[in-house]
């Protein structure tokens, strides 16, 4: 967890916190809330990949430390049992709260809360770099190899553990269903070229499995 501390403090030192700031304290808090037991993938090992994929394709972005920090906050809060997209105009909310706390250009505060918000549906404006880069490293999980990809979906599954097996399934198929409808799931060139048939791959297989066992039970 120091790695991921660090980076935070780089990050939050590049969007221009107060030098006299004491911003470690705000990364141990966040580093807890996705330490979280209900969390099985909205964990630290999902922002880890997730700023992963933003460091390495940093020069793509406009303000790669916003990006960062957005990439923090965007999960932060976490709460399965939330209606809609509570649990992303929370973790924004939270950005802001944080961010001012630090000295954090009002700007740029402003900012990490827009990206925080794209992650509700991953629908990016042509032309926004920055929130390309976030949402596109936010569902780098879906192109993974076929055991990664079954790994994410169990693990999501018990996250909603909560939820009767014919409501989960029906509200998993319209998330999958949500996502094949984007015009694209990835959206920078060097990403979506290897990453976006892989992962339409993924998520019709996930939706045929689903379908076929509400008909098989059905």
């Amino acid at each position: 967890m120091i790695d991921l501390l660090d980076r935070w403090r780089t990050a939050v030192r590049g969007a221009g916190a107060s030098p006299d700031a004491s911003s470690g304290g705000a990364g141990e808090q966040l580093l807890g809330r996705w330490r979280e037991p209900h969390r099985h993938y909205h964990t630290p090992a999902h922002l880890t990949a997730v700023l992963d994929v933003v460091d390495e394709h940093a020069d793509l972005a406009g303000q790669v430390d916003l990006v960062r920090l957005a990439a923090w906050f965007h999960d932060a809060v976490y709460d399965p049992r939330a209606p809609g997209y509570a649990n992303e105009h929370d973790s924004a909310a939270l950005a802001d709260e944080v961010l001012t706390g630090l000295g954090v250009p009002a700007s740029s505060v402003s900012e990490v809360r827009r990206l925080v918000l794209l992650t509700a549906g991953h629908a990016v404006a042509p032309g926004d770099r920055d929130g390309a880069l976030l949402c596109d490293a936010d569902l780098a999980v879906l192109a993974t190899p076929a055991a990664g990809y079954q790994r994410y979906a169990a693990a999501i599954r018990r996250e909603y553990a909560h939820v009767p097996e014919p409501a989960f399934r029906a509200g998993r198929a319209a998330v999958l269903t949500g996502l094949l409808a984007l015009p694209a799931l990835f959206r920078l060139p060097p990403l979506a070229g290897r990453w976006e048939e892989p992962a339409r791959d993924n998520l019709r297989r996930e939706l045929a499995a689903l379908s076929g066992e509400s008909e098989d039970e059905g």
